[in-house]
């Protein structure tokens, strides 16, 4: 029997039957699990990854970022502690809370050029106003912001210093229009501390856009901590009450909006803020949180106990920030994270009915 050269490459096994004619019988097909008839020739495909690359390119960001994030916190929460010791008559956490809100976003914007790597790029973003970008209206934020937040802190100094600065008769009108600046800089703190977390959830990164609803009220809480630790530290206890109550408020903030973020999230998504170097951080955020506001609610008019418990805050508060940004930058290495929450999304659209749009389609 004369074999062809591509005889060997029929597949081995059994010969194939033949009829009672002596011709080859039809292959009978097997019914598959979705009802059809098709024989499978390839096994079904299990995507995991594009030959084990990202599915998404993690943010170009650095811990300059990060660092940003939480000095954001720190400046927007002082801010009103600023504005409530102006309207309650308490010069010292006043004063304190208005340098340290100026402190924090001179190190943080220094934090945010160093990253942007050119100081002019800043500067470009205030060329236009878009609504629909959170960098664009951050940029915005933080320039009204920081306009408020320079009036009241130079007139601290100027205080503090007896009035010798040369300003002329620009006193005057620095002393006229300090207390508006303070309402000014106040009513900017919030959208300050929250912006942010609308930046991260944003993004495409999948731990962040799967915490985009919760995160910002998670950022707000944490800026209280910064704020509310750094005045603890900086003001006698006897002006310092203010600072504590926010402290408590906090820590409740911040401890149930963690658990409701994480409850809400996709459990896969959610992965990345248990584990390695960001779980690690956050176990110790909320060990730090926790202890450093009872001591604030139990103990706190014991100087030594109001400054550990408000530096057990700020670290808490940094840990916070730090740990939810590389949560974010470890679940877009990973392809798992972005592959399987979106399968489960797929799951529980077809699961509710819904096999008529451009996600899912009819089987």
């Amino acid at each position: 029997m004369t074999l062809s050269e591509f005889d060997n490459l029929r597949p081995s096994g059994p010969a194939r039957r033949r009829g009672a004619d002596g011709k080859p019988g039809t292959r009978r097909r097997r019914e598959n699990g979705d009802g059809s008839r098709e024989m499978p020739m390839v096994p079904e495909a299990e995507f995991t990854s594009y030959y084990g690359r990202p599915v998404v390119k993690p943010a170009p960001w650095g811990e300059d970022v990060a660092l940003y994030l939480f000095l954001g916190g720190v400046a927007g929460g002082s801010a009103l502690l600023g504005l409530g010791g102006q309207l309650t008559g308490r010069p010292i956490l006043r004063r304190n809370a208005r340098l340290g809100a100026l402190a924090a976003l001179s190190l943080g914007a220094g934090a945010l050029v160093k990253d942007l790597g050119r100081p002019e790029r800043f500067l470009n973003m205030l060329r236009t106003f878009k609504v629909t970008s959170p960098m664009s209206v951050g940029s915005w934020i933080l320039s009204a912001f920081g306009a408020g937040t320079a009036v009241v802190a130079a007139a601290e100094i100027d205080r503090m210093t007896g009035c010798r600065i040369p300003l002329g008769p620009l006193r005057k009108a620095l002393q006229a229009v300090e207390g508006p600046a303070g309402f000014e800089a106040a009513v900017f703190a919030g959208p300050l501390a929250a912006y942010t977390a609308v930046l991260l959830g944003d993004t495409a990164t999948p731990t962040w856009n799967a915490a985009h609803e919760e995160l910002p009220f998670v950022f707000v809480s944490s800026a209280c901590l910064a704020s509310a630790g750094l005045a603890m530290v900086t003001t006698p206890v006897h002006e310092a009450g203010p600072a504590r109550k926010l402290a408590v408020l906090g820590v409740l903030g911040d401890l149930a909006a963690m658990k409701v973020m994480e409850h809400r999230m996709d459990p896969v998504a959610a992965e990345p803020l248990h584990l390695g170097k960001a779980g690690t951080m956050l176990t110790w955020s909320e060990r730090l949180a926790l202890g450093g506001g009872l001591g604030a609610l139990l103990a706190g008019r014991n100087r030594p106990v109001a400054v550990a418990s408000g530096l057990a805050l700020l670290a808490a508060s940094a840990l916070t920030r730090f740990g939810v940004f590389e949560a974010g930058l470890a679940s877009a290495r990973d392809p798992r994270y972005t592959i399987e929450p979106q399968k489960n999304r797929l799951a529980a659209r077809r699961a509710a009915g819904v096999t008529d749009d451009a996600i899912t389609t009819a089987r």
